[in-house]
């Protein structure tokens, strides 16, 4: 897995929208907090673009992210939102330009489908981190924790136990990202081999019988078996039926891991939470969970 290099400041960050759109005036309070870090912002056409609910059509967001690719002058490329739409142009990008001199790839929630493709497919490590669109709302030290991920300092997290972690420790390489997204790309080329990997999930605003429907086909896919930990993120708005489906979302992922004996970590706090750390998928990433706290460290 290569490394993009990291970032000094005066280096520049790109913005841009892969999936749903933005007003670019709901920005400000980003554009203003990388600025303070001693970067440089470029903007994008894509960032107040509007087709629908995407920010332009496919072809247009698609060149949007095509043109900070291949752009000498940006060091990084933070996507301003998630949403949908991300997946609809990852297959049409020329990576060749990119993969000779990659750069940070940051954002999470639809962007798992890049992270995911550029992991897999491409063998370059990005940063799961907030995103422009959340920083008013963000706590200081998930805004820290990006530009810790960006900047090449330790990403070191400890945590309170959860009543349902599984004890251990595991070392491994980081994969992973929204459930749903990562759902979405069973039987395609960027669908991720998870062998003796750690794998983070979390997600936003389901169904307690889809995460169930989506865990049982990661097991059924062989994505579950052979993991070396799995961290499970935020798990934020989860709905239940009118009649209810029996389990809590934990008891859910936990039933689906049952069988197997690696260490699993809940409540870590990434994702859809206020909180969101920082963290680098396709890095090595070292988790020991005991009774009495949890260690994250990359």
């Amino acid at each position: 897995m290569h490394i993009p290099a990291f970032l000094r400041p005066g280096d520049t960050i790109g913005l841009v929208c892969t999936a749903r759109k933005i007003e670019r005036a709901s920005l400000e309070p980003a554009i203003e907090a990388i600025k303070k870090r001693g970067f440089l912002v470029k903007i994008g056409a894509s960032v107040g673009a509007s087709f629908h609910q995407f920010a332009g059509d496919d072809a247009y967001r698609r060149k949007d992210l095509q043109n900070m690719m291949d752009d000498k002058d940006v060091q990084a490329i933070l996507v301003c939102r998630g949403g949908y739409g991300t997946i609809r142009i990852i297959d049409d990008i020329y990576y060749g330009r990119f993969l000779q001199k990659p750069k940070w790839i940051i954002g999470y929630s639809d962007v798992t489908a890049l992270h995911s493709h550029l992991n897999q497919v491409m063998g370059i490590a990005t940063l799961h981190a907030t995103m422009p669109v959340n920083f008013k709302e963000n706590t200081p030290e998930a805004i820290q924790s990006l530009f810790d991920g960006i900047e090449g300092r330790e990403l070191k997290y400890g945590l309170p136990p959860h009543k349902l972690n599984r004890m251990g420790q595991a070392n491994g390489t980081l994969i992973g990202g929204n459930l749903s997204i990562l759902y979405s790309l069973l039987g395609t080329k960027t669908v991720l081999n998870t062998a003796r990997k750690i794998l983070f999930i979390e997600d936003l605003d389901e169904y307690l019988y889809h995460i169930d429907r989506m865990m049982v086909s990661l097991k059924r896919a062989g994505k579950l078996q052979n993991l070396a930990a799995l961290i499970v993120g935020g798990m934020t708005q989860m709905h239940d039926n009118e009649v209810p489906f029996g389990k809590t979302v934990e008891e859910i992922v936990l039933e689906h891991v049952a069988e197997y004996n690696y260490p699993v970590c809940f409540g870590f706090p990434s994702g859809h939470v206020l909180g969101n750390r920082a963290i680098r998928l396709g890095v090595n990433a070292h988790l020991e969970i005991t009774e009495n706290q949890v260690s994250f460290l990359q």
